[in-house]
């Protein structure tokens, strides 16, 4: 039980029916990735990137945190979006947050939650910046709006890292979208936040 053996056998069965239906696809799939999105999305392991797109390992590029949060001085974050941005070549950098989110809603709570405190100090401000908007709704509404917002303010936040503007300055074509997941029925939804240059970017952004 230590080994988690029981998730080994799982894996055999899985690769052996992947090879049954599709026997090219893990030598296909060892090839070099090359793939168009950076998806930016939550930890949350209700929400799965290629499932939810329906598209296959390797083409999409992943980085998740609590609350698919980008902070300018998350070296890890910013890895994987240079890495992404700068050598895979990607097209389009996806944020996807998600409604429900354990991370928005603690954000939201008057109450310590120990050291995740600190990462959510982000999302706090989030709500700082939307107050007057946010205290007109109800406790529900309030929370899926958070939510949307988050996602809206990570979206200007990728947009004015130095690895996106510096791409942009140089001719890349690239787009920084902000989408949003309903877990209660599976549907993603645009939230209609996309950047495609740093002139779309208003001087308070």
């Amino acid at each position: 039980m230590k080994k988690l053996s029981y998730l080994f056998e799982a894996n055999k069965k899985w690769s052996e029916s992947i090879k049954d239906k599709d026997p090219e696809f893990f030598s296909r799939l060892s090839k070099q990735q090359a793939p168009d999105y950076l998806w930016i999305g939550c930890s949350d392991s209700r929400v799965p990137a290629n499932t939810l797109v329906d598209l296959p390992p390797g083409e999409v590029f992943v980085h998740r945190n609590i609350a698919n949060v980008v902070v300018h001085t998350d070296l890890n974050m910013l890895s994987v979006l240079h890495y992404a941005v700068a050598v895979l070549k990607v097209k389009h950098v996806i944020i996807c947050g998600h409604y429900g989110c354990g991370g928005v809603m603690a954000a939201m709570e008057d109450k310590s939650h120990g050291l995740i405190d600190n990462w959510l100090r982000h999302i706090k401000d989030v709500a700082r910046f939307h107050k007057d908007e946010l205290d007109k709704l109800s406790e529900a509404e309030r929370i899926d709006r958070m939510c949307e917002l988050n996602v809206m303010e990570q979206v200007r936040n990728v947009a004015n890292t130095s690895v996106v503007k510096n791409a942009w300055s140089e001719g890349q074509v690239l787009s920084v979208h902000g989408w949003i997941y309903n877990i209660n029925n599976g549907v993603l939804n645009d939230l209609d936040m996309c950047v495609s240059d740093s002139s779309e970017l208003s001087p308070e952004s």
